[in-house]
């Protein structure tokens, strides 16, 4: 008689590498500007929820608590949320397999074989830009479309893209 499989064993393990600790600095100006965006907006709409009669009294009479319901919990997740990041943001190029884990509020493990990668590009918005930071974008023929690794510095995403794409051409030789 045999017995029932046993639970899988443990979680992953972490990829091998962090990304850049710049990325910290990425990510809190990120959420700097999402702050002065959601801290005008509030206080845009306080200002003009009196003006709307179809509201009641008591919130036209109280419009200065738009601005504390949205920036009183906000401002926690905008100064907590880049340093999470920065501690499960991780990668590494196994075999020829690339391995990475993402996320804030979920947490996103990515396994993409070399040999199903289409094409691989480095992205750069301004802010990382200005930081010497990347955006490795991998794609696939695969329905979940590309992966990304956010935060690389600049030189390791462009020596990791060249590396991906060699190796995803070689693999694609050996098996003509």
């Amino acid at each position: 008689m045999s017995e029932p499989p046993g639970p899988v064993a443990g979680s992953l393990r972490d990829p091998e590498h962090r990304v850049s600790p710049k990325a910290v600095r990425l990510w809190l100006l990120e959420a700097l500007i999402a702050f002065v965006i959601f801290a005008g907006g509030s206080f845009g709409l306080a200002a003009w929820i009196p003006s709307w009669s179809w509201l009641p009294e008591w919130l036209s009479g109280n419009s200065w608590l738009v601005p504390v319901v949205v920036l009183v919990p906000g401002t926690p997740l905008l100064l907590i949320e880049p340093f999470v990041r920065y501690a499960v943001h991780r990668w590494e190029l196994s075999g020829d397999v690339v391995y990475a884990r993402s996320g804030f509020l979920t947490r996103e493990w990515v396994f993409v074989p070399v040999s199903r990668i289409q094409t691989v590009d480095k992205a750069q918005g301004w802010l990382e830009r200005m930081l010497g930071l990347a955006t490795l974008e991998i794609r696939t023929a695969s329905h979940a479309g590309s992966s990304t690794i956010k935060g690389l510095d600049y030189t390791i995403a462009a020596g990791l893209a060249e590396r991906l794409a060699h190796r995803a051409e070689e693999l694609r030789d050996d098996a003509t």
